[in-house]
């Protein structure tokens, strides 16, 4: 059989799909406090966006609390306001060129909104799967109809990438039903 598609290739972006989605998720905030939760914050700085963690470091001084220290202290108000308007939710309350993020008990309709974000970036990574599914698809029929590979070697192939996108399919539900039992736990 003359691979005519690449499975590990397939392979590699489903699990690029999985591993972006977990980084999605892990800025989910739950009860604690992690610096994750700042991820999706972004920065106008020096004339571009850049991730707020390029410009300041984030720690976690108490369970319920974030620091962020700005190294150049001209950009302590663009990081305030990227913080507050990254619909979070955090009020940054401003100490010379720190910032320090409480973090508000979560209610249950904030928490709610939270398992809907969840799902988003669920459905979301589901479409990106899909896609690396569609092209492996579209690659072997091309394969097939070009004589570079046999009806039966196609359909095995086919049924592989079926699977591994079931695999993948069902890891994504299985990340978003823990992440959803952690948010939803008081």
């Amino acid at each position: 059989m003359s691979g005519a598609i690449d499975l590990n290739d397939i392979k590699r972006r489903m699990d690029g799909a999985i591993t972006a989605f977990k980084s999605d998720i892990a800025s989910l905030r739950t009860g604690r406090a992690s610096a994750n939760i700042l991820d999706p914050v972004t920065v106008e700085a020096y004339g571009s966006r850049v991730p707020l963690n390029q410009v300041a470091n984030i720690t976690v001084p108490e369970p319920r609390m974030l620091g962020v220290s700005i190294w150049d202290k001209s950009m302590v108000n663009a990081v305030d306001r990227a913080i507050r308007e990254s619909n979070l939710g955090l009020n940054p309350i401003m100490d010379g060129q720190n910032l320090r993020i409480p973090l508000p008990e979560l209610n249950e309709e904030r928490r709610k909104s939270l398992v809907k974000v969840a799902h988003d970036y669920t459905e979301k990574s589901k479409v990106a799967v899909r896609n690396v599914r569609r092209d492996g698809m579209d690659a072997l029929k091309k394969a097939e109809k070009d004589g570079d590979i046999g009806q039966d070697d196609s359909r095995a192939q086919s049924e592989k990438i079926q699977k591994m996108t079931d695999d993948a399919i069902s890891e994504l539900d299985r990340l978003l039903a823990e992440k959803e039992k952690e948010i939803m736990q008081v």
